[in-house]
């Protein structure tokens, strides 16, 4: 039996213990979504790792992950304005990315951005992001629900719809123009980044999958949470994202 792709799943700087202890970790869903969909061997990369090492990790990979998270990417990383001072920020997180990006794409290695993930890509490739998409003019409320007590089952509800672009993946992958996707964020792009290709848009207009143009492997990502049940009837493009990323993480492999 042939052996299984490993895929790098990026880390966050977490807090516990009230501050006794920091930690990095990274959504199960995120592990067992590519585990169960994309048959591949998940390992975690920790966010203050050196880059000496991590450039070692990424010629023993197969694939890169780039999750969600709390912390947003810092601005200076794209000529914006500071945050404010109670902005939770993960600034090795911001290094490691901005370094593993790169180093992907330079060995047209596959990789899949999600939420904070489709950000970071654009960022890396010049573009700029709203800080706050809910004020800027003709935007959606794209965040979750604010209330401390809501269940998951609100938090990731199906929320708005998107629009494919005329040449997009989704199209060929699910054979629809359109799909409905639950919405988690308060930033989003701004100004797309060089070489990257819009696959989607929110009723809004706000962008929300790209891709790099004329890459050579799967490199897709998405601002929704795909990774939250993509075994669901609902979700089935996310499924079908997570089972072509094992694809190409499978010919990349070999």
């Amino acid at each position: 039996m042939a052996s299984k792709p490993i895929v790098g799943i990026i880390t966050n700087e977490i807090v516990n213990f009230n501050g006794r202890q920091i930690s990095h970790s990274t959504g199960k869903r995120y592990v067992k979504s590519v585990m169960d969909f994309s048959n591949v061997i998940p390992v975690l990369i920790p966010s203050s790792i050196s880059i000496g090492d991590l450039d070692e990790i990424l010629e023993n990979i197969h694939g890169v992950l780039l999750t969600g998270g709390r912390a947003n990417v810092e601005p200076h990383h794209y000529g914006a304005a500071e945050f404010p001072p109670d902005e939770p920020i993960d600034p090795d997180r911001d290094r490691t990315v901005l370094h593993i990006i790169p180093k992907c794409v330079s060995k047209k290695m596959p990789i899949f951005g999600i939420c904070r993930g489709i950000q970071e890509i654009n960022v890396s490739f010049g573009g700029t992001l709203f800080y706050r998409v809910h004020q800027e003019d003709g935007k959606f409320d794209h965040r979750m629900p604010r209330n401390e007590d809501a269940t998951l089952e609100e938090i990731f509800k199906l929320k708005h719809r998107i629009d494919f672009t005329d040449d997009s993946y989704f199209k060929k992958l699910i054979n629809q123009n359109d799909f409905i996707v639950n919405s988690l964020h308060g930033q989003g792009i701004n100004k797309l980044g060089n070489n990257l290709t819009v696959e989607a848009k929110s009723e809004d207009g706000l962008i929300e999958a790209i891709s790099i143009k004329n890459y050579p492997s799967f490199s897709v990502s998405v601002q929704w949470h795909a990774e939250y049940h993509p075994e669901k009837k609902e979700n089935f493009l996310n499924k079908k994202l997570f089972e072509s990323f094992g694809k190409a993480c499978l010919k990349y492999k070999s």
